[in-house]
């Protein structure tokens, strides 16, 4: 069993930081080359950046939950989801489909938990302030 994973390539789960910017607001998150790799696959099929795509998680995030919680570990979970939905022929493995264009009700419905949660409720304006 172990020699599957173990015969991962190093560089693989070597980790790295990056510097970045999210609203003029310079953080730097680290993570595993691996995850960095299949965060910029899943931007480039919707023609983004790397930075362009984290920013747009953050912000949807924070629309959703209200909050961001580790960014770095939503990152790798996100990562990894995107690898078992494509495993599950839920997402397309062809990059040259955008993510964009697919129906996320579709991609989701009658996953068993954990792989999806309720819905977020966007807090009301009341909270919020």
């Amino acid at each position: 069993m172990c020699e599957i994973f173990i015969r991962a390539d190093p560089e693989s789960y070597a980790s790295r930081t990056r510097s970045l910017r999210l609203h003029g607001v310079v953080t730097s998150l680290r993570l595993e080359n691996l995850f960095w790799d299949v965060l910029r696959e899943i931007g480039a099929r919707d023609g983004l950046s790397l930075s362009q795509l984290l920013e747009k998680l953050y912000d949807e995030l924070v629309a959703a939950r209200g909050e961001v919680g580790n960014f770095a570990s939503f990152l790798r979970v996100s990562a990894l989801r995107y690898l078992a939905l494509q495993a599950l022929d839920r997402i397309p493995a062809d990059p040259q489909v955008p993510i964009r264009s697919l129906d996320a009700q579709r991609v989701l419905e009658r996953l068993p938990a954990p792989w999806t949660a309720a819905a977020p409720q966007t807090p009301p304006a009341s909270a919020r302030r």
